[in-house]
């Protein structure tokens, strides 16, 4: 199911870079308006958002998978600062007891402040989360004049659902002044490719087009995902995986700068530096 899946999606990126989604909303699109794709040394801010860890599956290297994405963002925020890191979901995988061994182990050796938002396999609920990491299932921060909105798009039995829009609007409501905001959702709203794990949410799509500052929505989720797709002109990027079984042929992490000027540079990073890419299998 695997490799047909992955080959089915890598075909299907292919057509859709040159044609239009069928949903009136949504679409695929090379252009990027103000979304960049290089790098900028004198960012207003700049973070990494990763996801998909998935600490605990058997038979995997969940162990080594996190010590990487520990010294990889180590030595980016070497190399450049960053202000923090996003781990968007899928922390661990269907052991929730996990969740404080995988905080304290790993990701509190961050160089940065971090923020967590639950994924589908991490089985939790608001209590639960609010007592390993501090902050509910849903919430939002400001850093400097940007605003971000993240929300559960999951529950404790793993089903994937549409975010809160109760919540989703309040918060945007709050932030509507704000020159951006950028939303973060492990799971996205919206189904652009065959047997993909997404669901369908075309009030959560119309409320995100409805405030013009919410500039980019960021899910992960999908590991075989790793670029932009369009709901009409609001991107959703996605950032591959950086733990788990299967996905891209690398594991890595994308890097957002916003500069002064509130134009949004985004790179998807291989951080390791596997040199297969694009690689299918037919059978």
């Amino acid at each position: 199911m695997n490799s047909r899946r992955k080959f089915l999606k890598q075909t299907v990126a292919g057509t859709l870079m040159s044609t239009v989604a069928a949903s009136p909303i949504a679409s695929f699109a090379i252009q990027q308006s103000n979304i960049k794709n290089n790098s900028s040394e004198n960012a207003k801010l700049r973070f990494v958002i990763a996801s998909d860890g998935h600490y605990g599956q058997p038979n995997t290297p969940y162990a080594e998978d996190h010590e990487n994405i520990v010294k990889w963002l180590t030595e980016e925020h070497r190399q450049q600062p960053l202000d923090f890191i996003i781990i968007n979901g899928d922390l661990v995988h269907d052991r929730t007891e996990l969740l404080t061994e995988v905080k304290t182990r790993y990701f509190d050796r961050f160089p940065v402040p971090y923020y967590t938002i639950p994924g589908n396999h991490d089985h939790a609920d608001t209590a639960l989360w609010k007592s390993v990491f501090g902050y509910e299932d849903n919430y939002s921060f400001q850093k400097k004049d940007i605003g971000f909105v993240l929300a559960n798009t999951s529950n404790i039995k793993g089903t994937y659902v549409a975010p809160d829009n109760v919540f989703l609007e309040k918060e945007l409501s709050k932030m509507a002044s704000l020159p951006v905001v950028l939303v973060v959702l492990h799971i996205p709203p919206h189904l652009w490719v065959p047997e993909n794990p997404f669901v369908e949410a075309p009030d959560t799509i119309a409320l995100l087009h409805r405030y013009p500052n919410v500039k980019a929505v960021f899910h992960g989720h999908d590991h075989s995902l790793d670029s932009v797709f369009y709901t009409t002109k609001l991107p959703h990027f996605f950032d591959s995986h950086f733990g788990g079984n299967w996905g891209t042929n690398y594991k890595g992490y994308r890097v957002v700068e916003i500069a002064e000027d509130y134009s949004i540079n985004t790179f998807q990073v291989n951080a390791s530096k596997q040199p297969v890419l694009n690689k299918m299998i037919i059978k």
